[in-house]
Formats: C-alpha cells, structure tokens, sequence
C-alpha cells in the first residue's frame, strides 16, 4: 500500500488553493487560545458532566439500596476498613437483580440514538444536539430522587431517558472534531476533550461518596441535585461560546479560519449523499468497532461494579468507596492527555505515520489493562495493590484515545459522527452486559475468586479486540470519505474537475480540504 499518497478538495472554492501534505500549526495560528482550543475545553468539561451524571449512581446505589435485603453477603476473606462504622440502612429493598437493572437501564436508551446522533449532527451540526443531549440527561438527573421515591418503574424509566439524551453526545462531538479539527492536532485535541469523561469520574466518585455519607439535602439525593445544577450551568456556556462550523464562529482569527478550512472538508451530509454500503463493509470501520467493544466492556466493568467490589470484597466504608475507585480515573485523565501529545508529536515529526500510531497506541491501551487486571485478582487483601494494579491498568487504557478512539475521523472525517454512532452502538452492549454478567458471577458469592472471572472475561475480551484493530485498523483516508467530482490525482496532484464541475458550481460556500493522513512514506504495520 502506498503510504505516501496525498489527496483533499479546493478550499472556499479556490482555483489555486489544493490541500497538500499536512503541515505543523503555522507561526500566525493561535494555538492555546484559539477557538479550536476553546472548543476542546469546552468539551472537556462537557464529558466531565456527561461522565458525572452517568456515574453518580453507581456510587449512590450503595447508600440507596439496604443491603440487608440485596442478595450481596460481605466476603469474609478480608478485614474491615471500619469495624466500628456502621452504615446508614438504605431506603429502598432492592434485590440483587433490581440493582442490576437499574445501572443497566441508562444504556438500554444510550443504545438507541447512536447512529441517529451521528446523521443529525453530520447533516445539522454538533453544537445543539450535543448540548441538548447533555440538557435532557441533566434535567432527569434531578427528577432522579423523586422517580426512585415514587416508583421503580419510573426510576428504570427516567434512566433510559438519561441514556436517550447521553447516546447522542459523543457522535455529535465526532462530528465536530470533523469540521473543526486539522489532521495533525487530532489526537491531542480529541484526546483532550473526551479526558473530561475520567476526570468527571475522578471528581464524582469521591465527592459522591462523601455526600450519600452526609445528611445534606438528605444524603444520596444531594449528588444528583449537585451534579444536575453544574451541569446546568455548563448547557449555558456551550450555548454562548460555541458554533457548529469555524466559519459560523465571530471571534475566529482569519488566519485560524483559513488553517482549519485549508485542512478540514466542511462540506455538510446529507442523507442521499452517504455511502452506507461502503461503510457498513467498510474493514477499517469494523477494526474500530471491535476495539471500541473490548475497550468498552473492560471501562464498563470497572465504572458501574467497581464501586460494589470494594464494598463488598475490599471492605471499604462509603467514603472510602467514592475516594479509592476514583483513583484509577485520575490515572487515567492523565495518560489519555500525555498520550494524545505524544502520539500527534510521532506523527508530526515523521517517526510514525498515522495507521501504525493508532496500531501501537491502541495495541498498549488494550494489552496494559488485560495484564493488571489479571494481577489485581491475585493481590489477595491488599488493598494498596490492588487499587494500584487497577490505577496502572487505566493507565495504560488511556492511549486507546489515540488508537481507535481517533481513528473514525482518520478514515472518514465527513463521517465520523456516523462512524462513531455505529461503533459506539455497538460497543454500548456491554455496558447493559458486563453488569449482569457481574451480578450473575459474583451476586450471592462476593469472594476474590469469584471476582478474578470477572478480570479474566474483561481481559480475554481486551486481548481479542487488540488483534483485530492491529489486523483490520488503517490510518488513512478512505476513498468514500471524498466526494467523487471533487477528488484529486494522487499521482500527480494535477486538478481534474472534468464535467464534475457543473455539479459543484453551487458548492463554492464549502471549505472542504482533507488529506490522507498517513502523512510519512513508512511502510503500514501489518
């Protein structure tokens, strides 16, 4: 395969400006304050929230639930961390199962709008549908206390809907990265927008912790009223701070204008314009989905049971359940950024091209997580360990953003909100999964062997997903993604409009300019 092959589209419509290789951010572009930037940031924080409200629940349903009456039985094989503490009864008599059911109910609507997410936000826009998603989660998370008090049918259906308005977030912001993100700070942008999600994490466990052990507002009500009125706040910013496109933006430079249009197709989708045959036989695509699955239900696992394995396993008090399972997420928040830097820097400087650096770093962040949860299982009752086996795994977990998390706008930045819907899709299964499969493992026998299954299954499932992404993964811009009246000569970077040209005339408006991103002359990892 020939590596070194460059193609794109004219920008704005120009006869003379033809996209090239992509180049680093030039001496006149703002990077740090750039609108670009401001969009990352925003997002950061956006899936801080998003990440927040997801897992507030998995720490209240400790405090909710009475546990005398939930099927679970304190494993014996460990000593208390707080033998003289005695925990608040809980309000509600849920079985084992119910618990189950309700941590798996949000994804049961998160599943559903996925693919639909991805067209709205590629034919319309990101910025409504992203923060109108994050809106409806918001405002379900504080009806939540009254929905669990009232009846838990509406409990299960007031989490679906938060699921409903969650499953549009991430292809709504694929979709942006599309439009707003040149080839070469795709990583490090990306990266730094969805490290929102695990520091959302970090900051929720803890402080959700502390809030069911407290008497504020009534204990495990006030992290759903704390959380929902952050996120409140949030949906005003995104409103006022955000565009859809660069060239919608008021405060953009021209020179930051014309870098992103001269890098960046803009061009919007409609439905009759999709190639969905070619995407849905697309081997790129499903390397990416199979990645995506196995990165899912080890994340899964850990993000909703987590919390239920120190109780039960680690003995842990409440507060210390929010503090020690929050840990691995800072890790995490870390490496997603650090690894992001360098992977865009190896790519930049010509040390790695684009399909071998989402090989490598996708290769580590699912290969590092199989072997420490493995070594997690067999810390026996060291607590310290075993919390640090976990932290290293979601170390090493945090370079999956810039293997296949970057990938879908790699092969498709025209499609990545599709893309990314179809992958997310189908790796939101494990999120309604991997927790029955937990409860079913581990529900009336919480002891370390029990638990080691668990670390085993996520393991086998992470190993799986690394050999098919490095087997089916490529960095490089596929054909589909180019409009066939407006590709170029990848031989000689000659224009040949031909009789194409009349279809275009009314597409002057559009900065469409792409490139493969496979941007060095090295040979593909196999």
């Amino acid at each position: 395969m020939n590596e070194d092959k460059t193609s794109g589209w004219r920008s704005n419509g120009s006869a003379t400006n033809i996209q090239k290789k992509p180049e680093g951010v030039p001496a006149n572009v703002p990077v740090w304050s750039s609108t670009r930037y401001c969009l990352a940031y925003m997002a950061f924080f956006g899936f801080f929230n998003v990440y927040a409200l997801r897992v507030n629940l998995s720490v209240a349903i400790v405090s909710m639930a009475n546990t005398t009456d939930d099927g679970h039985k304190y494993s014996d094989e460990c000593p208390s961390a707080s033998a003289n503490k005695t925990s608040k009864p809980g309000e509600f008599n849920w079985t084992s199962s119910e618990k189950g059911l309700i941590l798996g109910a949000f994804f049961y609507g998160y599943i559903c709008t996925q693919v639909l997410g991805g067209y709205l936000a590629s034919r319309y826009g990101g910025k409504w549908l992203f923060g109108c998603g994050i809106l409806c989660t918001t405002l379900f998370t504080l009806l939540t206390p009254i929905a669990a008090r009232t009846s838990f049918a509406l409990l299960i259906a007031t989490r679906v809907i938060e699921g409903l308005g969650e499953g549009v977030t991430f292809p709504a912001m694929h979709a942006m990265w599309g439009v707003w993100v040149p080839p070469l700070e795709r990583s490090r942008l990306v990266s730094l927008g969805y490290a929102g999600c695990h520091f959302g994490t970090f900051i929720a466990q803890p402080i959700s912790g502390i809030l069911c052990a407290s008497d504020f507002l009534g204990g495990w009500p006030s992290v759903f009223y704390l959380f929902g009125s952050v996120a409140l706040v949030w949906c005003v910013m995104w409103t006022i701070l955000i565009h859809n496109r660069p060239r919608d933006h008021p405060r953009i430079s021209s020179a930051e204008l014309e870098y992103i249009e001269s890098q960046v197709s803009q061009e919007r989708t409609s439905m009759s314009d999709i190639p969905w045959k070619d995407i849905l036989t697309s081997v790129p695509l499903w390397g990416i989905v199979c990645a995506h699955f196995a990165n899912n239900w080890g994340f899964y696992t850990l993000l909703t049971c987590l919390p239920m394995y120190l109780k039960y396993v680690l003995r842990f008090d409440m507060t210390q359940n929010g503090l020690i399972s929050a840990l691995p997420y800072f890790v995490m928040w870390a490496s997603i950024n650090v690894s992001g830097f360098v992977a865009d820097l190896l790519r930049e400087r010509g040390i790695l091209n684009t399909t071998q650096t989402r090989k490598l770093f996708n290769t580590v962040g699912l290969l590092g997580p199989a072997v420490f949860l493995i070594a997690a299982g067999y810390t026996g009752c060291d607590n310290m360990q075993t919390v640090a086996f976990i932290c290293i795994a979601t170390m090493f977990n945090g370079c999956t953003f810039s293997g296949y998390n970057s990938n879908h706008i790699d092969i498709a930045s025209r499609y990545a909100g599709i893309l990314m819907g179809i992958t997310n899709t189908v790796a939101t299964i494990p999120g309604f999964v991997s927790p029955l499969v937990v409860q079913k493992l581990t529900g009336e026998n919480e002891t370390r062997a029990a638990w080691r299954i668990v670390f085993f299954i996520a393991a086998g499932v992470y190993v799986v997903g690394a050999i098919l992404f490095s087997l089916m993964a490529s960095g490089e811009e596929q054909d589909w993604n180019r409009p066939r009246y407006e590709r170029l000569s990848t031989k000689d970077e000659s224009v040949n409009r031909g009789p194409a040209t009349n279809r275009n005339k009314n597409n002057s408006s559009s900065a469409n300019c792409s490139s493969s991103d496979d941007e060095n002359p090295l040979p593909t990892v196999a």
